[in-house]
């Protein structure tokens, strides 16, 4: 979908070390102030990344902060040592932070006191320029010709200390951002693209987090395949239990307990802990050695009364329903529905970004399921800016979508 010429893996050159090699972390005050010197020292954007421990431990911790500034060098900040890092937001002032998937990052640098006042999105300028990949190791080979290995990305980063090779993958991250920074700004710049990036950066880099998800239990792998209440209830005990003792180990909840184990248990009904350890998904050492607490968790399950049992649609939501039940409850949504996708589906063509990027999928089921009214593009405009859609959508799709509603 790229404009841009094409490219051959055969052409991508290995990067293996960092410009400046792979220094020590920054784990002192005193060294964090000599950091602070060198930053302060010199002007232009900021390159970032962070790692997590995803998979390992309990939430969404950082565990490691690269920091790039060109004349400053590459810097690897070792946030758990050094928990405020406001100091070296400070110094960098109202410079851009470039971050390749900014929405995964930037929760975690704001727990550490670092707080952009502008960004620019690599993997998001890659997605309005139609690249089919964006994972930076393939928009780096694509636009620089560059190779980045990507072995240690899914790693402990909680580890201490952290071996070499995986400071130099994390080095090297940051060391080509602020390139392919620019070179991705001519792109856009020359598909009239830009000003669009800046309203979607900027709308990245504003966004609230996220509110608590009511009844998280629900999103365990394979309750969907359980249409029985006492059952769901065992699902949300089981969920709650290894909740607790996964957030008091510091543990991975799916280490602590697989999905797959609490699906079988609901199934199973077990009555003992005999009967639960027969279960296949129970055999595990650590699963074993803990099954008095899951046993515990399955017996209040089915100790529940009727009434305090969970319901099986779940929370309730002001979300339109599914669409592939609106034929039958609102046939003129569905059409709806159908030709404002045509009007998404083809200019996603037409202008080489993905359909999700045009315009959030939440909106637009929102809009077909409970228009304004009259559905006019005044209207239309008002409503998806409710829905955080950004000026450049609003004026792509108000029109478009008023003549294609007024038509049905």
């Amino acid at each position: 979908m790229s404009s841009a010429a094409p490219w051959s893996p055969a052409d991508v050159v290995p990067l293996r070390e960092p410009a400046d090699g792979v220094g020590p972390v920054v784990s002192t005050t005193a060294e964090l102030e000599r950091v602070i010197e060198r930053f302060a020292a010199v002007d232009g954007p900021v390159a970032a990344d962070a790692e997590r421990a995803s998979g390992y431990r309990y939430g969404q911790a950082t565990y490691l902060v690269q920091v790039r500034r060109p004349g400053a060098g590459t810097v690897l900040i070792d946030p758990v040592g050094l928990p405020d890092l406001s100091t070296l937001g400070a110094v960098v002032g109202d410079s851009e932070w470039v971050l390749h998937a900014a929405s995964q990052d930037l929760p975690g640098l704001a727990e550490h006191g670092l707080r952009p006042a502008s960004i620019f999105d690599t993997e998001l300028a890659a997605r309005l320029l139609g690249m089919e990949r964006v994972g930076l190791a393939a928009v780096v080979a694509e636009v620089l010709g560059l190779g980045l290995a990507k072995e240690h990305s899914a790693v402990d980063w909680s580890t201490r200390p952290l071996p070499t090779d995986w400071l130099r993958y994390a080095a090297l991250d940051v060391e080509v951002l602020i390139d392919l920074r620019d070179r991705l700004a001519e792109r856009l710049e020359e598909a009239g693209k830009a000003e669009w990036a800046a309203q979607e950066f900027e709308a990245v880099r504003t966004a609230p987090p996220p509110p608590p998800r009511p009844e998280p239990w629900r999103r365990t792998s394979g309750t969907h395949t359980l249409r029985d209440r006492r059952r769901l209830a065992v699902v949300r005990s089981l969920w709650s239990a290894r909740d607790a003792s996964a957030r008091a180990r510091d543990v991975s909840p799916g280490r602590v307990l697989p999905d797959r184990a609490i699906i079988a248990a609901a199934q199973a009904l077990p009555r003992h802990t005999g009967q639960l350890l027969a279960l296949p998904e129970f055999a595990g050492k650590g699963t074993r050695r803990r099954a008095a607490v899951w046993q515990r968790a399955v017996d209040e399950a089915l100790a529940l009364p009727a009434e305090e049992l969970p319901s099986l649609r779940g929370p309730r939501s002001d979300a339109p329903p599914a669409p592939r039940t609106w034929a039958d409850r609102d046939p003129v949504a569905a059409r709806r529905l159908s030709a404002a996708r045509e009007v998404v589906t083809a200019l996603s063509t037409e202008l080489s970004i993905p359909a999700e990027n045009l315009l959030q999928p939440d909106a637009l089921r929102r809009l077909c399921w409970t228009p304004p009214d009259p559905a006019d593009a005044t209207n239309i405009a008002e409503f998806l800016r409710g829905r955080s859609a950004r000026p450049w959508q609003v004026d792509l799709f108000a029109d478009r979508f008023a003549k294609v509603f007024a038509d049905l």
